[in-house]
C-alpha cells in the first residue's frame, strides 16, 4: 500500500458504556446531500470480497477499494482503505502507524459494536456510526491522485460513486 495516512481520534473512557449509533443507509444520504455531495449509486448483489467486485463493475468508473477492519494488541481499532490492488503487508502495516504490535482483524462483533456494519459492507462511510471517534482511519494516498471513487453505502448490496474530494469533504464532516 503506498503511504498511508492515518488520523486517529482516541475514545474516552466514559464512552465505553455507550450504545451503539447505527446510521442507516438513508441517513448516509441525508448526510451527503446536506454537505451538497453527489452520489451514484448502483445496486447489485452482495459482494464480500475485491474478486466478486470485479466480476460486476459493469462500467462502473473510477477507483475501487479494499476496506480492512483492523486492531492492535492494545485495542485501537484501524480502517484501512486502499485501492484495490494494494498489496497490504500485515506484519510490517503497525509500523508507519505506530500501533502496538502488529495488527489482526477486528471481529465481526467489534465491527458492528464500533462502525454499524457487518463484514462484506466495510467502507469509509461507516465512520459516520464511529461516534465518539475511535477509529483511526488510513487511508491509502492513490486515491488523492483519482477523481472518482466507489463505496458501500453502508450494506454490500450497492456500491456509492463519489468524487474523491467529497469523500474528503466528508471525512472532515463526519464528526471527526
Amino acid at each position: 500500500m503506498s503511504n498511508p495516512e492515518p488520523h486517529s481520534h482516541p475514545r474516552s473512557q466514559n464512552d465505553q458504556d455507550r450504545p451503539p449509533t447505527r446510521a442507516s443507509r438513508a441517513d448516509l444520504f441525508r448526510f451527503l446531500e446536506g454537505l451538497g455531495i453527489a452520489t451514484e449509486t448502483l445496486e447489485h448483489p452482495p459482494l464480500f470480497t475485491v474478486a466478486d467486485g470485479k466480476q460486476l463493475r459493469l462500467g462502473m468508473r473510477g477507483l475501487h477499494s479494499k476496506n480492512l477492519f483492523l486492531k492492535d494488541k492494545k485495542g485501537r481499532v484501524f480502517l484501512v482503505v486502499a485501492v484495490e490492488d494494494s498489496v497490504i503487508d500485515l506484519k510490517r502495516l503497525h509500523e508507519p502507524l505506530g500501533a502496538s504490535g502488529r495488527l489482526s482483524f477486528g471481529s465481526a462483533e467489534l465491527l458492528l459494536d464500533v462502525l454499524g456494519v457487518t463484514p462484506g459492507s466495510v467502507t469509509p462511510f461507516a465512520l459516520l456510526n464511529d461516534v465518539p471517534p475511535r477509529v483511526t482511519l488510513v487511508l491509502d494516498r492513490r486515491f488523492l491522485s483519482g477523481e472518482v471513487a466507489n463505496f458501500h453505502p453502508l450494506v454490500n448490496t450497492a456500491s456509492t460513486c463519489l468524487a474523491v474530494v467529497d469523500l474528503l469533504s466528508f471525512r472532515a464532516r463526519d464528526g471527526a
